[in-house]
């Protein structure tokens, strides 16, 4: 048997091993022909899916409204649904980019496997990946790898058989230990979380008033800087690379709060949410006043009170994220308010369950949110908790605290896939009054964030397609 041979013969078990690998994760996780299916559509095209009823052929849409060029689209479905992926004509001109002008078209159907990802690439090509697809990329780029090595200290020595095969041994084993660790990883943390949620779900809800703040996983410090240096105790609640959630004490003062207050008093209007077509509506998910403030940036050297405020957000962003995040073109500073009427308020401010951000697990779009910070300035006597369900964090409002969770992977650029989804919960007596940043990625002056719609895409782009 040649050394070319034995090389091959034990390269080709790395695929076998890794799809092993991909069953066993399978098995922990599915428990249902029910599948989540992402949609994303890079074709430069508005375009549309249909389901494709198996007996008939009758076309049922299921995206309202269109899905934009660079915006995605979540999908529930199940094993054997058949869709069609459908180009839409410009709005200018009214025709698609086929041949003869004719609109594109391309299917897909939903298969076993988890973590299925519908890419609309150029042309209206449907790209469909998936866990196997891409374990099976994994095993091959391993596969590669190895065998180069081998086969660069064959030629240089082919007397050292024995030792490259040894080598290639290694270097297989070395790969798949790296597969199983975050395929484990990924199983133990999601069983923690069932569990937890579990039980939570069995003796709390918002309503209990004895469910305090969630034990932090450590506890660390950080210093501000400006003119007055303040040393602050961060508990650190989840340290995931697409999923942090940090509590800071005393992170903002009196008289900040009453600044941020006194400038919201003559813009407060009824808060609204994204209405899925790229605008935002009211809604009974979301009952608050808001204000948006404008910080005055010139005015900082003065020691203005907001706009020191601002930079201290800023700076923690900056010490928790590799970015160096300025100001330019970022969201205004926006102060919302929620009001308590007593226990038989049968409609009480809240907002319910959202994430403020792309929260699919996909790649980050440029321009979009990747974090927030929440500053408690007054904290009712009844409910008003923040509650991140997902990972089964109970966070109970404290005066001049604050809340700072991001869901963007740094190296990865990978987006946080629900465990930063959150909820307010109903504020029953008292007044909650809250300065929350929402922080981009990708803005400046000349692409600030009302560039961009709530789908993420920037109007200018939405309006051509």
């Amino acid at each position: 048997m040649t050394m070319d041979h034995q090389i091959n013969l034990l390269a080709s078990a790395i695929p076998l091993l890794l799809m092993l690998l991909l069953t066993l994760l399978q098995l922990a996780t599915a428990t249902d022909s029910a599948r989540s299916i992402q949609i994303m559509n890079e074709s430069g095209r508005r375009t549309e899916v249909h389901w494709v009823h198996p007996e008939t052929g009758e076309m049922v849409l299921q995206s309202t409204p269109d899905i934009l060029h660079g915006a995605s689209f979540a999908l529930n479905s199940y094993v054997g649904h058949t869709f069609e992926v459908r180009e839409l004509a410009a709005k200018k001109t009214g025709v698609c980019a086929g041949e003869d002008m004719t609109c594109r078209v391309d299917h897909f159907t939903v298969n076993s496997n988890q973590d299925q990802v519908i890419m609309i690439k150029d042309g209206v090509d449907v790209e469909h990946t998936d866990s196997k697809t891409i374990a099976s990329k994994s095993a091959s780029t391993l596969l590669d790898d190895c065998k180069s090595t081998a086969k660069s200290h064959l030629s240089s020595d082919p007397a050292s058989a024995i030792n490259i095969l040894e080598d290639l041994t290694k270097c297989v084993q070395k790969g798949i230990a790296v597969e199983i660790e975050r395929a484990n990883e990924e199983i133990a943390f999601q069983a923690t979380v069932r569990k937890d949620m579990a039980a939570l779900v069995e003796n709390y809800t918002c309503a209990d008033e004895s469910l305090n703040t969630t034990e932090a996983k450590r506890t660390e410090y950080w210093e501000s800087g400006g003119k007055v240096r303040r040393r602050m105790k961060v508990n650190v609640m989840i340290d995931r690379p697409a999923s942090r959630i940090h509590t800071i004490e005393n992170f903002l003062t009196e008289d900040e709060c009453r600044a941020v207050e006194e400038a919201a008093a003559p813009l407060l209007h009824d808060a609204t949410v994204a209405d899925g077509s790229g605008g935002s509506k009211l809604s009974e998910s979301r009952k608050a006043q808001q204000a948006g403030i404008k910080v005055h940036w010139e005015k900082e050297l003065e020691g203005d009170l907001i706009a020191r405020l601002s930079r201290r957000v800023y700076d923690y962003v900056n010490h928790v994220l590799p970015f160096e995040i300025q100001e330019n073109g970022q969201e205004d500073l926006m102060s919302i308010q929620y009001f308590g009427r007593g226990p038989d308020d049968e409609a009480p401010d809240r907002y319910m369950p959202h994430c403020d951000g792309d929260c699919n697990g996909l790649d980050f779009k440029p321009g979009n949110r990747m974090a927030t910070i929440v500053m408690y300035c007054d904290v009712p006597e009844v409910g008003g908790a923040t509650r991140f369900r997902n990972s089964n964090i109970h966070i109970r409002p404290k005066k001049y605290a604050a809340t700072f969770f991001s869901y963007i992977d740094p190296v990865s650029m990978k987006m946080d896939n629900q465990f930063t989804e959150h909820s307010g919960c109903p504020v029953v007596e008292g007044e909650k009054k809250i300065v929350t940043q929402w922080v981009r990625l990708g803005v400046d002056d000349k692409n600030p964030w009302n560039s961009f719609n709530t789908l993420g895409i920037k109007y200018s782009d939405a309006a051509n397609q």
